[in-house]
């Protein structure tokens, strides 16, 4: 059974109102939207910072890695804002 049906004895219809099912859809978005955000993270700031891959992260990648992540959570919410006042 899908995650937008709870059907009981079987039938399979949905059970959900229009607005569950949006706040469903929405969480699923946002989901999907911090996955994809961790993910770029994780790539940009790994391939930036891990010269030497091995079992711990050096004190100079350990300190990349932060500076990484905060400046690419910064530079998003710049570029969020920005769009967010363009759109009004």
């Amino acid at each position: 059974m899908d995650s937008f049906s709870t059907g009981s004895g079987g039938s399979g219809s949905p059970e959900l109102s229009t607005d569950q099912l949006i706040e469903q859809v929405k969480a699923q978005l946002a989901q999907a939207y911090a996955e994809e955000f961790l993910e770029v993270l994780r790539e940009k700031c790994f391939d930036k910072c891990i010269t030497k891959p091995g079992s711990s992260l050096s004190g100079s990648e350990s300190s990349c890695i932060s500076r990484c992540v905060d400046r690419y959570i910064e530079a998003t919410g710049i570029v969020a804002k920005a769009l967010f006042n363009a759109s009004q």
